[in-house]
């Protein structure tokens, strides 16, 4: 990782308003960057089937996903498909549920699309998003998700991350979520869209945090116009970083990068989250 160098409290760049041609090839350049950065990026919550990923991704508002990844092999267990998970307890089902917080509301949801699922889709999760955003507590976002992970189908995710990196990124100046997904959309080949979420999102998560990104050890600083924004010094910035980024954690790159998956460096004793 490396950035420009900088004086500590650098301002943001400005940059010459862009054509549309110069944006799409410096929005590719980041892409490019941040594919070289996590070639492992995946999907950080686990699921086995299309049911498991729109159950766990319900759960995921307003919660990490490594809390619900603590939660959902006992819900899964439990309730291992939507005609079971229609039929559940709803004390029971809160129960289970309760670390991931609003548990209420979410149990609700949980047993509303179950429901719907069973009675308008035979039992499968649909694989249209006209479908998808039907189902009790499934938005645009995570029709999206379940479209791209669960059915390969190329779709761009926004959720808090991806929507902050691609305004500083320069993207876009939109804060609507669906403005949002529709303006980077343009600038990229569909092929594109699931890895690109993906990456944004681990880079937002590690490195482009919210009140302070580590801008000194950035992957694409010389492409973002945000630069500036958080710390530039690279001593400073490094202790920033989180997750598998974070210094000291080398032995759990080395092993995400040799293609480990997230479940098997877990059982490995790993921690994900710090």
């Amino acid at each position: 990782m490396s950035a420009p160098s900088a004086g500590a409290g650098a301002k943001p760049r400005r940059r010459a308003p862009e054509s549309e041609l110069a944006l799409k090839r410096r929005a590719r350049r980041i892409y490019k960057a941040l594919s070289e950065q996590y070639p492992y990026a995946v999907p950080e919550l686990d699921f086995r089937n299309a049911f498991e990923l729109v159950v766990a991704t319900v759960l995921s508002a307003q919660t990490t996903d490594v809390r619900v990844n603590e939660v959902t092999p006992a819900l899964f267990a439990r309730y291992p498909d939507a005609r079971r998970l229609a039929e559940a307890d709803e004390a029971a089902l809160q129960e289970l549920i309760r670390p991931t917080g609003f548990f209420r509301t979410k149990a609700q949801n949980l047993r509303a699309l179950a429901t719907r699922i069973v009675d308008e889709y035979d039992g499968e999760v649909p694989a249209r998003l006209e479908d998808l955003v039907t189902l009790a507590g499934v938005g645009r976002k995570t029709a999206n998700v379940v479209l791209a992970n669960a059915f390969g189908i190329p779709g761009i995710s926004v959720d808090t991350h991806f929507a902050r990196l691609a305004r500083r990124f320069g993207w876009t100046e939109a804060s609507d979520p669906v403005r949002i997904e529709a303006e980077v959309a343009r600038l990229f080949e569909p092929r594109d869209w699931t890895m690109l979420s993906h990456r944004v999102i681990f880079h937002g998560r590690r490195v482009c945090h919210a009140r302070k990104p580590a801008c000194g050890v950035c992957a694409v600083a010389q492409w973002c116009p945000s630069y500036g924004e958080g710390e530039v010094d690279p001593a400073k910035s490094s202790k920033l970083l989180k997750y598998e980024l974070a210094p000291g954690r080398e032995d759990l790159l080395a092993r995400m990068l040799a293609g480990q998956s997230r479940a098997e460096l877990r059982a490995a004793g790993f921690k994900l989250d710090a």
